[in-house]
């Protein structure tokens, strides 16, 4: 069995994932892809990680976990999917770092199933844009009392990569950028699910449509209709050029008008975050989803 772990972060695909795969639950559990309900699994993975307190769970506890997070009598793959797995929005940038528990957490998540392959899927996002959202999610009302004692620039996301790659070095990880999802969406679903290429999910559109005209979008999918691409990266260019004339700007573009944070700081954490991105594509054992 398949362990699947989608671990956020905060502020980047709101949940549309796991809402997507639970829309085609009956489809994929065919394929021996069980997606349960976020209702049936925070809970119970929540309180055996309080249980465990660092020790691998027993084929007793397993089984118990197993029974309460599904109804299946067998998983070839079982996802589970929240952007708390890591830590609290308020605890994000603790330390000055990205979720400095990431390594200690994603062990923990790995040693539920000891004997089961495991995977850890993450989406990040320019710290430009990802620390305001962090602030607006934490319920904080000052933001220069939130950002105390953390230096925007020095924020590397490989940085926690690297942490979780050294906790759970027999797990794979896949990563790919918040801002690129529009474009990559199908492919992230399936990095997921694995699923067969060959399945169309149910709401595959959904994220598009949440940023795109209605007209935009059902002219694409007109479009796509009538011209199947041929692979991936042919659909990914039907999607960029469909954007580029039908995006809902107030949907993609976001105005940062924060106080201390100046237009030529939020342009050198875009560059440093552009150069943290190569450092991620060259890690070994990650896989980066690119357009």
């Amino acid at each position: 069995m398949q362990v699947v772990y989608h671990l956020g972060v905060h502020c980047t695909d709101e949940d549309r994932l796991l809402k997507c795969l639970l829309k085609n639950r009956g489809t994929l559990a065919q394929q021996g892809i069980v997606v349960p309900s976020p209702g049936r699994y925070r809970k119970p993975l929540r309180e055996a990680l309080r249980g465990l307190n660092g020790n691998p769970a027993s084929a007793e506890m397993q089984e118990m976990l197993l029974d309460a997070v599904m109804d299946e009598d067998h998983a070839a793959r079982l996802v589970f999917s929240q952007e708390t797995f890591l830590a609290a929005p308020a605890r994000a940038l603790d330390m000055n770092l990205f979720y400095h528990e990431a390594g200690e957490k994603t062990a923990a998540l790995a040693r539920l199933f000891p004997q089961a392959g495991c995977e850890f899927h993450i989406g990040i996002r320019n710290p430009a844009t990802f620390i305001p959202a962090l602030f607006a999610r934490s319920g904080e009302s000052d933001f220069a009392g939130f950002v105390a004692g953390i230096d925007p620039l020095s924020l590397c996301w490989s940085e926690m990569v690297a942490r979780i790659r050294n906790a759970t070095p027999g797990a794979t990880l896949t990563v790919w950028c918040n801002e690129d999802t529009p474009l990559i969406w199908t492919e992230v679903l399936r990095a997921l699910a694995d699923h067969d290429p060959l399945t169309e999910l149910e709401g595959s559109d959904d994220f598009l449509a949440s940023i795109m005209s209605p007209q935009g979008l059902a002219r694409m999918q007109d479009y796509l209709a009538g011209h199947p691409p041929l692979n991936e990266l042919q659909r990914r260019r039907v999607v960029a050029a469909f954007l580029d004339k039908y995006a809902l700007e107030e949907e993609i573009e976001i105005e940062l008008d924060l106080p201390g944070w100046t237009e030529e700081l939020v342009e050198e954490m875009t560059e440093a975050y552009e150069e943290d991105l190569f450092e991620i594509e060259r890690m070994e054992g990650v896989r980066f989803i690119t357009p």
